[in-house]
This record gives structure tokens, sequence and C-alpha cells, in this order.
């Protein structure tokens, strides 16, 4: 699945502003033009030093552009298999964020990377393991961030809204065909909006919601509405809203078919949830989360409970998990206090693995035991960088922002979840910071955009 994943900043009006998120609501510490916006093409790039003005911007960053897995769409940064939804919705959203006062810089868009890990780390060509090769695909049709891109059941991608790279919010919409390498235009949304959720219906429907608009009267404000993508007449229709207005929230499909919506908020910290029924296309209240947040990420597990981690406002480190059979929630369990942008992907095992966040660490949550626990280290220290999960088993962790070294990332590393190690693999052609990625059915992995980037690319 795909969450929409964000940078630590979101461009309002022609601003790209730094935000730093605590307990105490959000924080505006910089601003810079959305002109900056985009990273460059091309094999090895520059690196680029972080944006000026701006430390400790954890940001409000968005679910969108998750990750899918085979027989999967969802997790905010990560990948749920045999599950639909997630941070982000639909897939699950991209780089799932973590906790208050995290402390990602924001970055200058269009930086790059050249050879970060060989240089950190001494590793190698030798040192992969594995390694699989990123060829560029072709080119969207227009240049976005924060954006949602969900696998559809006929194997094409849709890209849907978020922000082009002048600062416009979106109603625009694309797809990819994996048979042509190609993006094509297809229906408009009925409202432009970023910061929704995307998430995949079992009619093969895409149901949209909530996230942020621009208003020249109203300014940004949350929606509450939400629509349908038909695939086969390749229009959108409204449907019915949610009880709340919502964005950077968290949309997760149950095994019975409703959709769980989550938290998110902008200006504000939300807590309560809703369950969507497809069948009747309307919402209702289900019961409120433990501490609310935006920029959460929602993982379906074997067990069909939610794991919900992360977000930007608020009390949001204390793991939750939905009983969707009681419509609660309750605590589950503890971990270390994460930094935004960290990715959360369901292991074959079950288990679920929580990567990054501003430093190399990485983490297992086991729901047997309902403990997280540490295993082995990323190669580079990474955060709103995406991970999929591959038909092997085997997790991809791709680009994204090194907050020490102040770059964006083209490296990439695989997780082997037998030898609980990282290693090294090909690098993207292009350095990404929040890109999508998603799981073809083919085995390859399409990787897109990344700070208003129009250029994608396929891991084989």
């Amino acid at each position: 699945m795909v969450l929409m994943a964000s940078r630590p900043g979101i461009v309002l009006s022609g601003l790209v502003l730094a935000c730093s998120c605590d307990a105490n609501g959000l924080r505006l510490l910089s601003a810079h033009d959305a002109g900056d916006t985009g990273g460059s093409d091309g094999a090895n790039p520059a690196e680029a030093p972080a944006a000026t003005g701006g430390s400790d911007a954890a940001g409000v960053t968005g679910g969108v552009g998750g990750n899918d897995a085979a027989a999967a769409m969802g997790g905010v940064g990560g990948d749920a298999a045999a599950a639909m939804g997630g941070v982000g919705g639909g897939d699950g959203a991209g780089a799932a964020t973590g906790g208050a006062g995290g402390s990602d810089a924001p970055f200058a868009s269009g930086g790059t990377d050249a050879g970060e890990t060989a240089d950190k780390v001494g590793n190698t060509d030798s040192t992969t393991v594995g390694r699989g090769a990123f060829l560029p695909t072709g080119r969207l049709a227009l240049a976005r961030q924060n954006y949602t891109a969900t696998l559809l059941l006929d194997g094409r991608v849709l890209i849907a809204g978020g922000i082009d790279d002048g600062g416009n919010y979106l109603a625009a919409t694309e797809l990819y065909d994996p048979g042509a390498g190609t993006f094509t235009a297809t229906g408009s949304m009925t409202t432009a909006r970023t910061a929704h959720t995307a998430t995949l219906l079992p009619d093969g429907k895409v149901l949209i919601a909530g996230g942020l608009h621009f208003d020249v009267i109203g300014g940004y404000p949350n929606l509450a509405s939400a629509e349908l993508y038909d695939p086969v007449a390749g229009t959108f229709t409204a449907t019915g809203s949610m009880t709340v207005v919502r964005a950077f929230h968290a949309a997760t499909m149950l095994g019975s078919g409703k959709v769980l919506v989550a938290g998110g908020g902008f200006w504000f910290s939300a807590a309560s949830a809703e369950l969507y029924d497809p069948v009747a296309g309307t919402f209702t209240a289900t019961g409120s989360m433990i501490a609310g947040g935006t920029s959460l990420t929602a993982m379906l597990l074997s067990s069909g409970k939610v794991l919900i981690l992360g977000g930007g406002l608020g009390n949001t480190e204390l793991p939750q998990l939905y009983d969707p059979a009681t419509g609660t929630f309750t605590a589950a369990g503890s971990m270390p206090p994460a930094g935004q942008g960290r990715t959360v992907t369901l292991l074959n095992d079950g288990t679920v693995l929580v990567a990054g966040g501003g430093d190399t660490s990485a983490q297992l949550y086991d729901p047997a035991t309902g403990t997280f626990t540490a295993t082995g280290s990323m190669i580079a220290a990474r955060a709103f960088h995406a991970a999929t999960l591959l038909p092997s088993g085997i997790v991809l962790v791709a680009g994204g922002d090194d907050p020490a070294g102040g770059m964006t990332l083209a490296s990439a590393e695989l997780y082997d979840p037998a030898s609980g190690t990282f290693a090294a693999t090909g690098r993207m052609t292009t350095a990404r910071s929040a890109p999508t990625a998603t799981l073809l059915l083919s085995g390859e992995v399409l990787i897109t955009g990344g700070d208003a980037l129009d250029s994608a690319e396929l891991y084989q």
C-alpha cells in the first residue's frame, strides 16, 4: 500500500514552510521559495546542503505515497502484505512519520547525494547483496509532491493530487502503465487536494478522503469530503463525507471491506476515528484513539487488528491497536522515541519492521508479544525514505534525507529478515526525498517523484 510521504515541510501559496511539531502544537520555523523544490535527475547526482534557516523541523508530513507489497496496498512509508490501506491510505502513506518533537532538519529541494553510503561507511559495490538495478521509466505528466500512488487491480498505478512545483494544489491525476512504461492523464478529482489518503477498495475503486485544499478566502482548510475513482470509467464521483475534517490522517482497509480512518489534522491533532462503508457510501464514528496525531502510520496485521504508530502532534509515541471486533483502541507496548520520516513494513512472518526517522536504527514489532526489539541498523541514516516488501520477503529501503549530513539520498539497501541485517544494493538514478514506492504485479518496484520531481524509475 502507499501513505502520502512528504518532506519535513509543506508548500503553502508558493512557499515551503519548515515546521516543527511537539506536544504543544506546530511551530513555523522558516520558509524558502517553492521554486527551489524538486531534485535534479541523473545518475549519481551531486549532494545538496540542507536548507538554511531551519533546525529541528520535524514537520507535518503526509500519509501520502506509501509503498505497495505483493497482494498488499498499504502502509505509510511501509508495505502491508495481504493488506490494503495504511498511512496515506490505499498505498500506505510514503514514509511513515515519527513522534512529537522530531529533529529532522528541512532540506533544500533538489538536493542529491553522490555516493554518501560508500563514502561514509566504506561500502562499495563488492559489499552489496543481491544487487538490483534502478532503471529510468516514463516521466509523470506533472511534477508533484505530497500525492498518493495506488496500485490498481489491473496492475496500473493511480497518481492523484498533491502540489506541483509551483505550489499549486492539484486535482489532476494520471495512470502509470507498466506495460508501456508511460504515464497518461486520467479524470480529475472533484476537489484539488494534498495530504489526503487513497485506499483501494475490494471492488477495484479507490477511495480518496480528506486532505488540504487551498482556498483564496478560507486559506488552507482541512477537508471532510471524499470521492471514488472508477478505473473502468476513468472518472471521480463524490461519496459520503467524513464526520470531521482531516488531513495527514491514516486510512486502512479492514478484513470486512470497510476502511478505518483515524487521526489527522494540520493546525490541530485529532484523536477521533471513523469507518467508511463502501456499500452504503457513508462514514460512521468508531472508538477514539488513546492519543491522536497527524502523519500516522497504520498497518493491518495478520490478526485483523490495526497497528498505529507515529504522528506529528501531541502524545503520539504511544503505539496503539485498533480492534475491529470491539471498535476500540488499546495500547500496543512501548517503543523508543523516533524522529520524523520513519517507515513501517509488515513482514511475511507477521512482524513489523520500523526503520529510520533520521538515524540508522531499526526495530521489529512482534504482535504476539506486543513488544518492540532492536534489529540490525541501516547502513545510512534516513528519514522520509521509502520501504517496500519484495516478493522474496526482503525489504527494499530507498532514498530519503540524511538529517545529519544535510543531503537527499540516492542510495538504497536491503533488509533480510532471516539475518536481521541490512546490505547495500544498487543506487537510484536520482536522489529522492519522500518518494512513493509501489510494488508492481511484475515484482518490480516503481519509484516516483519526491520533492516535486516528474521523473520515475524501476527497481528490478
